[in-house]
């Protein structure tokens, strides 16, 4: 059996109903991120329902996984009812196609690509700016301070980089210590054309709800704060 590719996709996910997103192996030695939600039986076999980070779901058969994961299918007990309703409430936002795979976060000094344990309940704050604008580099610190005062299952900033430079997007999270994720410097151009916040200097902080709409365009840190509690 072989995972179909569309599971091979990483990326923002939905708020997890049970154990959450993990890795699970077929037995040709294939992975995928994926999230079991419920277990049935079938011809006396184990048939687990799986959710994507897409938020669509696949099913897949004891026989189709390793020996170790057939075993997982086989202990899995789901959580309580009520938080099952909750997730079900929250969608995937209209960001995931494009963030999916496309974020990476600051790990010592390189970047690694960065999977997110969940997506924000509420809001994706877009921080646009480059290493080589003065007044990004005098406002930065203060958004740092934010992010670690106030981060919360409410939001996640993505920083949105004008560099043309990989290196100098670099150097300037390591400069700072900005610990959210970034978006691949390649996939920026993208970002821009499938989302038009309409910016037009930096830096800026553009705030959207899951649905895209902009509900907040402030670099007021109090103003923030206020919003993300």
């Amino acid at each position: 059996m072989k995972f179909p590719i569309t599971l091979l996709i990483f990326g923002a996910c939905a708020i997890s109903a049970f154990a959450g997103f993990e890795n699970w192996t077929s037995k040709d030695g294939r992975k995928a991120e994926l999230e079991l939600v419920s277990v049935s039986e079938a011809d006396g076999e184990k048939v687990g329902t799986f959710r994507m980070r897409n938020g669509k779901t696949v099913t897949l058969k004891s026989s189709d996984l390793t020996d170790a994961d057939a075993e997982r299918l086989a202990e899995f007990k789901p959580e309580v009812e009520a938080e099952e309703e909750d997730v079900e409430a929250a969608g995937p936002s209209v960001f995931d196609k494009v963030l999916d795979g496309n974020l990476v976060k600051l790990e010592g000094k390189s970047f690694k690509r960065h999977t997110p344990a969940a997506e924000p309940k509420k809001y994706y704050i877009f921080y646009y700016t480059a290493s080589w604008c003065g007044p990004c580099q005098a406002y930065t610190p203060s958004l740092v301070e934010f992010y670690k005062k106030n981060k919360n299952d409410n939001f996640e900033i993505v920083l949105i980089t004008s560099d043309q430079d990989e290196g100098d997007m670099k150097d300037y999270a390591i400069g700072k210590k900005m610990e959210w994720p970034h978006l691949k410097m390649s996939r920026v151009e993208k970002f821009e054309k499938e989302f038009n916040h309409g910016v037009s200097g930096i830096p800026s902080v553009i705030t959207c709800d899951l649905e895209g709409k902009i509900v907040s365009r402030t670099e007021s840190i109090a103003e923030l704060e206020k919003l993300v509690k």
